[in-house]
């Protein structure tokens, strides 16, 4: 059986992280189908408000693989993200650095009868994170519900 939980790296715990955050969504669309879309990082801010400027970093590729390295906007901050965990079709991680932010932020595609479940969960340390969880603190959750609402319908419009 597959392990259907997201593996947090030591130190990233959300039980030992001062923000977490988890969604989940129900994608009628194959787990390829939705790994296509979501490892192809150029195209986030076509289908998702809060990213922008997304560069691939030494990799001539638009696709996230494992070991990726990639520069973005999002939340109002540029941050240098490292693929750390990368199992097609299945499960994708990358540790997230910025001015004030230290994050870690996991997705993991379940397959089930109508397509797959998406669950994408992100813990994170520095006082900018501290800082916006008390001014702001429903905007990460709401803004990546908003990108697995883009995500699903990105990947079911692949089947209509």
């Amino acid at each position: 059986m597959k392990n259907d939980k997201i593996l947090f790296p030591a130190g990233f715990e959300p039980s030992n992280s001062p923000v977490f955050v988890h969604n989940e969504i129900q994608i009628n669309a194959t787990p390829k189908e939705v790994w296509d879309w979501l490892t192809n990082a150029p195209t986030w801010p076509d289908w998702y408000f809060n990213a922008a400027n997304v560069e691939m970093v030494g990799h001539k590729g638009d696709r996230l693989v494992k070991d990726s390295v990639f520069k973005w906007k999002t939340f109002g901050n540029t941050l240098q993200s490292e693929v750390k965990e990368y199992i097609p079709n299945e499960r994708i991680a990358w540790l997230a650095l910025g001015t004030g932010i230290k994050a870690y932020h996991a997705w993991l595609i379940i397959p089930n009868e109508e397509g797959c479940k998406v669950i994408t969960e992100e813990t994170q340390h520095g006082w900018l994170c501290r800082l916006g969880k008390v001014l702001f603190p429903k905007r990460m959750f709401n803004y990546h519900q908003i990108w697995l609402e883009g995500l699903k319908a990105k990947a079911e419009a692949e089947i209509n």
